[in-house]
């Protein structure tokens, strides 16, 4: 028999679904990256980031020149500019499976880094939502956790 009125419904649908926003703070320079993530207010990871990158170290391949001030190295400058290069480009990548997901991600820290990893960031398909990029000297752990909150929690206060 086929009752009339009768709708089926999920379990759970009469309760309003609180949608999760993940809000990720990322301190980052060219050896270490910090990133804390918040999902609506109450939870809190920190994830550490280290860059394997070394400042330019010496390339091996090149020969030594044999004339007096003649540049150190007559081809090993480029080469070791695209080591580099490619030691951060590795580094960057590793940073962004960190933020898949993220509604909102503030970025702060030291140096370059940060305008170098905000541009990468601006050029994926789809990217979050960048809140800010701003600078910051080197900061403990609880330090940035403590700034990422603040931003947040005033960003939130703003809306």
């Amino acid at each position: 028999m086929k009752q009339e009125g009768i709708v089926p419904r999920r379990i759970g649908a009469q309760r309003k679904e609180k949608s999760m926003t993940k809000q990720i703070g990322l301190w980052i320079d060219h050896k270490r990256a910090v990133i804390v993530t918040m999902k609506d207010e109450e939870e809190e990871s920190l994830q550490v980031i280290e860059s394997d990158i070394k400042q330019h170290s010496r390339y091996h391949g090149a020969t030594h020149p044999r004339t007096p001030y003649s540049a150190q190295y007559q081809k090993g400058d480029d080469q070791l500019d695209k080591q580099y290069e490619g030691y951060l480009n590795k580094y960057y990548e590793k940073v962004l499976i960190h933020l898949r997901d993220a509604d909102a991600v503030l970025i702060f820290g030291p140096g370059e880094a940060k305008i170098e990893f905000q541009k990468r960031l601006e050029h994926q398909k789809s990217h979050p939502q960048i809140d800010g990029v701003e600078s910051a000297d080197k900061m403990t752990d609880p330090q940035i956790i403590a700034k990422v909150r603040k931003h947040f929690q005033e960003a939130r206060v703003k809306a």
